[in-house]
């Protein structure tokens, strides 16, 4: 979840009939059957339902994200595809040695899917042991608040992946290692944010 850099996004908002909810969508993007995927009207996701996401993604819009990802350095880049009041859905790159810091989500529940490439993760319950994983082309998973992670591209060749997480832009939490995450869950903030203010605080595109 790119949050670090903040700067205004530049998509385009259709007008869209009274009583829809509202959906945030990337303009390369085909609105209708993604729209439909991002359920604007779903206030809060579960990881199956946000593994579900990632998935059908990758799979149904694989020719459209292959055009558009694009490999940068140093820092990794990102494209936001999809934005509502209960999720964010984006399309990460790495290309080979990138990778994240040891990190949870705040307390939101969060999914992805590998679109290329494989990606290599280490993670950790609190109170639990260092579990690693190498997730290749396909792979997809969701997990709860409680997981803390750490993703890296050690192969030779670029990944990229599909990434959800509900509810959206909940700040991210960085530690040194694994063994330092907390044994508590912070709570989900009290008060949501409107979807436009969400789009204020999240980049169409970076870096």
């Amino acid at each position: 979840m790119p949050t670090t850099q903040i700067r205004p996004a530049r998509p385009a908002h259709p007008a869209r009939p009274v009583g829809e909810a509202a959906a945030d969508l990337h303009p390369r993007f085909d609105a209708d059957p993604l729209r439909a995927l991002l359920h604007p009207g779903r206030d809060l996701w579960t990881p199956s339902q946000l593994r579900e996401l990632t998935t059908s993604v990758a799979s149904g819009f694989r020719a459209e994200l292959t055009d558009l990802v694009r490999y940068t350095r140093p820092q990794r880049w990102w494209a936001r595809l999809g934005l509502t009041e209960g999720v964010e859905l984006w399309l990460l790159s790495w290309a080979p040695g990138q990778g994240t810091e040891p990190h949870d989500h705040g307390g939101a529940a969060g999914s992805f899917t590998v679109l290329e490439g494989e990606l290599h993760e280490d993670f950790r319950h609190p109170g639990g042991q260092v579990g690693t994983a190498t997730r290749r082309a396909g792979a997809a998973l969701g997990f709860g608040a409680g997981r803390a992670h750490q993703v890296r591209n050690t192969s030779e060749a670029n990944a990229s992946s599909v990434h959800a997480y509900s509810p959206p832009l909940v700040p991210t939490r960085d530690y040194r290692s694994l063994w330092d995450i907390p044994t508590t869950i912070p709570p989900l903030p009290a008060h949501r944010l409107p979807l436009d203010r969400l789009r204020e605080l999240a980049d169409l595109e970076g870096p």
